[in-house]
């Protein structure tokens, strides 16, 4: 099992903003203005999108490199959709948009799309995970 370690700790900038750092690389994270923040970073969901799109595209670029496909280049647009309720349960909704530019057949773009639901990141999401939270000494 793999480990990874994000620190979050608040920048200063406004009541919302967050630098999160992540091994060596610094992003920055903020609420929109319209919910009171600032908006000098991207929104949470904003950076679960991010982490679910480059997933995406990581997992394309690597089947289709591995399989010698003609593909030149992938875009993955993405939504975060209302939040659906069925009783208790509630249900976001992710939704991928998936450009594949090359000379792919429609069979190739096919199985693409299939390789996109084997990203780790799509499988974490479509899962239920457990989340322990713990204050520090």
């Amino acid at each position: 099992m793999s480990q990874r370690e994000v620190t979050v700790v608040e920048s200063g900038n406004g009541p919302y903003g967050q630098f999160i750092t992540a091994g060596h690389h610094v992003l920055g994270a903020d609420e929109p203005v319209s919910l009171g923040g600032m908006d000098s970073g991207a929104d949470p969901y904003e950076l679960v999108l991010a982490g679910l799109g480059a997933c995406t595209a990581m997992t394309i670029r690597m089947y289709a490199t591995r399989k010698q496909l003609p593909l030149r280049k992938v875009e993955v647009r993405l939504r975060h959709l209302q939040r659906a309720t069925t009783g208790k349960d509630i249900k976001d909704k992710f939704e991928r948009i998936i450009v594949l530019d090359g000379d792919l057949t429609d069979e190739q773009r096919r199985h693409l799309l299939e390789i996109a639901d084997r990203c780790p990141v799509s499988q974490t999401l479509k899962r239920s995970s457990g989340i322990a939270s713990l204050l520090a000494d």
